[in-house]
């Protein structure tokens, strides 16, 4: 399958290697990668911060950037939910109204698309060690993504995945809201990660690099031991 990558604006300031590693993937799963380079924002920050007239200004750009993909595939529940569910709203009534229909049935989270549209579930990962595995707001009630990522996970080599209490609750970053009410989301960051401590994991991992991020800098603040991990990443390992 021929796939073109979206890849959402913090992975590539912040975590490259992650980018990388699901390339990696994908083409171990038989895929042709693309990336266009002329790529930007989904525009969802904009979006969700009220400045729908600028959104709709970066999300038009993605719409002309993809609009010609079979498959769009990006390492961000979170964006692809945005895509999936917003663009519509967006667009509702306007002459691109058709055309983002189309493209929010052609944009995957990457573990989703690795399960349900892909069929593999064994990419031949090898981690040793225990891990928990934190559902994203963005995963589970944007795209309905529950058991994919938990597949691929238990086809990991040597990992233990064991499941932490009050795995649904948001983590609290939530974009600019870890901003603007940054004692709430640094609370429930705390609720998470102690949650994850008390399954004595070694890893937490996630679909989404934006609570994963929130996550680690809490463990850092404390010095705990535990490491958060894209699942692009630990899928990446051992080969």
């Amino acid at each position: 399958m021929n796939v073109q990558l979206f890849i959402p604006c913090f992975v590539d300031q912040l975590y490259p290697d992650t980018a990388f590693n699901m390339i990696k993937v994908l083409e171990k799963a038989g895929c042709t990668v693309s990336y266009n380079t002329s790529q930007t924002c989904c525009g969802q920050p904009a979006f969700n911060a009220g400045f729908w007239d600028e959104a709709k200004a970066v999300c038009s750009k993605f719409i002309k950037d993809f609009g010609d993909a079979d498959c769009i595939v990006t390492p961000s529940a979170s964006c692809a939910g945005f895509v999936k569910n917003y663009y519509t709203k967006l667009f509702e009534n306007s002459s691109l109204h058709n055309q983002v229909k189309d493209l929010s049935k052609k944009i995957f989270e990457f573990s989703e698309f690795l399960i349900d549209i892909q069929k593999v579930e064994d990419v031949g990962a090898v981690l040793k060690g225990k891990a928990t595995y934190h559902d994203s707001c963005a995963a589970l009630r944007e795209c309905k993504i529950k058991e994919e990522p938990r597949k691929l996970l238990s086809h990991v080599k040597g990992l233990e995945l064991v499941e932490m209490n009050d795995v649904e609750t948001c983590c609290g970053f939530g974009g600019t809201f870890a901003v603007k009410f940054e004692a709430i989301s640094v609370a429930m960051g705390e609720q998470k990660v102690e949650n994850a401590l008390a399954t004595d994991a070694d890893y937490l991992i996630s679909t989404d690099l934006s609570c994963l991020m929130h996550l680690q800098g809490y463990i850092n603040t404390k010095g705990y031991k535990l490491k958060t991990m894209h699942i692009a990443d630990v899928l990446a390992s051992g080969w």
